[in-house]
């Protein structure tokens, strides 16, 4: 794993691409999973949970505290996921995604 920018966290197989976390900044602040992929032949074998760990220490050793993400309200195994990442349901924006679907997001304590 590397850190691009401290914007992209990248995953590799020797030289494929296997998953990437995107970390974006709310109101330039707030640190926000803004989208984290896993290769399908990688889901399962705890990748995302490593790309997740890589970016709490990042960034803890940047004296931040939380880290946000979010899922949309009919997508069940991303709002799973993040449960037992160990991230808390803080809010929901209704009706924010195309066809009206609902965002709801998590805070999670570094």
């Amino acid at each position: 794993m590397e850190a691009e920018n401290q914007e992209i966290i990248l995953a590799k197989d020797d030289e494929d691409l296997i998953g990437y976390l995107r970390l974006e900044y709310l109101w330039s602040k707030y640190p926000y999973i803004g989208l984290i992929m896993v290769h399908p032949d990688y889901r399962g074998k705890g990748l995302g949970k490593r790309l997740l760990k890589y970016v709490e220490e990042h960034l803890k050793s940047k004296g931040l505290k939380t880290i946000y993400s979010s899922s949309q309200v009919n997508e069940a195994d991303p709002q799973e996921w993040h449960r037992k990442m160990g991230f808390k349901e803080c809010g929901i924006i209704n009706g924010i995604n195309e066809g009206k679907i609902g965002e709801v997001f998590f805070v999670k304590e570094l």
